[in-house]
């Protein structure tokens, strides 16, 4: 038998906490980087270390009440099956996000020696320098020379995914110019779904119905139970649809997005926020109950880019440049590898034909 044939392009690990927020993120920027463009760049990196799966990463107490540059023994952190992942061969890149992650992060750059790039999604809570690139949103208020800021989340969606997902759900597709996406959050630790919330904002959607509008409502794993019975109730009563798990059927949510002509988005989740801003949609920021500076500098900051607006009842429509952050911050980690990995001067011996002189 010959030898093995070496891997094409560097090798990946994507790292969370489980998460979801921290998942997606994690997964834009590798997928990003998977951009065919993008990887033939890399290819001249055989990376040793390719893992198919994510990483499921879940630290235990004490050590996650410490911040991740005071945690000693760093793998005795992890449950006992989880430990003989963090082994050599390391990988060429590592993207990991969550504070929970960082202490791992910082491990397997010291452990490699530099030589896996390290990138760290989300506001570590100890210092950039522990990593080769912090990617954190601008309403952190981070900066440094090694990080980068995005406006709102990382989304990236494939061409192939967005014409698969098209052909699927076509049926979707409305030539009349007036559906709706409507993104319903949750509650977390600084906003609370409360039912006057609710209230006002089922009586918004009515009067959009009245104005012709088609609405096509998604609930998230953090919506109350009651209220996502309540709004899947106004779907029926209006003619429109609705999703909020399996038994809906397929998840129609990217669908929605590509086929919708405005969103409505609760103010709690900056990835739900900049789902809608990657297709470029107006982005109607609706309210929750509760507030906190870091929100009001992430709505703020998708206004100052042109993405979104506040939502008072009505639908405005305007145009923007859809927001698509993981692209340039994949071109910024391809440009990072290859000042390491320069790519080999390729010689050929073909001579171009006059009429491309």
């Amino acid at each position: 038998m010959g030898s093995p044939v070496p891997s094409l392009g560097p090798s990946i690990w994507a790292v969370s906490d489980g998460r979801a927020g921290n998942v997606s993120q994690v997964r834009a920027l590798a997928q990003a980087l998977g951009e065919p463009g993008r990887w033939m760049r890399l290819a001249h990196i055989q990376g040793k270390a390719h893992r198919a799966e994510p990483l499921i990463l879940t630290p235990r107490a004490p050590w996650t009440w410490f911040s991740a540059d005071r945690w000693p023994a760093v793998l005795q952190s992890l449950p006992e099956a989880q430990r003989p992942l963090l082994a050599p061969p390391w990988p060429d890149i590592w993207i990991a996000a969550g504070r929970r992650s960082a202490a791992f992060t910082k491990f397997v750059r010291e452990r490699s020696g530099g030589k896996t790039f390290t990138i760290q999604v989300l506001d570590p809570y100890i210092r950039a320098s522990n990593f080769d690139l912090l990617v954190v949103p601008e309403h952190d208020g981070l900066s440094g020379p090694n990080v980068v800021s995005t406006v709102g989340s990382p989304v990236y969606v494939s061409p192939d995914t967005l014409e698969e997902t098209g052909q699927i759900f076509a049926p979707l597709a409305d030539d009349t110019n007036r559906t709706v996406a409507v993104i319903l959050g949750g509650n977390s630790k600084v906003h609370t779904f409360t039912q006057a919330a609710a209230t006002k904002l089922e009586a918004q959607l009515r009067a959009l119905t009245a104005e012709g509008w088609r609405l096509r409502i998604t609930a998230s794993r953090r919506t109350p139970i009651e209220i996502v019975t309540q709004f899947r109730r106004l779907a029926d009563m209006t003619g429109g649809k609705f999703w909020a798990g399996a038994q809906d059927g397929a998840n129609p949510y990217l669908a929605w997005l590509m086929f919708s002509k405005a969103a409505i988005v609760t103010e709690d989740s900056a990835n739900m926020l900049s789902d809608a801003a990657w297709h470029g949609l107006p982005v109607h920021i609706a309210p929750l109950e509760g507030r906190a500076a870091k929100f009001d500098k992430l709505h703020e900051s998708l206004i100052a880019r042109g993405a979104a607006r506040r939502f008072t009842g009505t639908l405005d429509q305007w145009t923007y440049e859809p927001l698509r952050e993981a692209d340039r911050v994949a071109d910024l980690i391809v440009a990072k590898l290859l000042e390491r990995h320069p790519a080999p001067e390729f010689k050929s011996g073909v001579v171009a034909p006059d009429w491309l002189s």
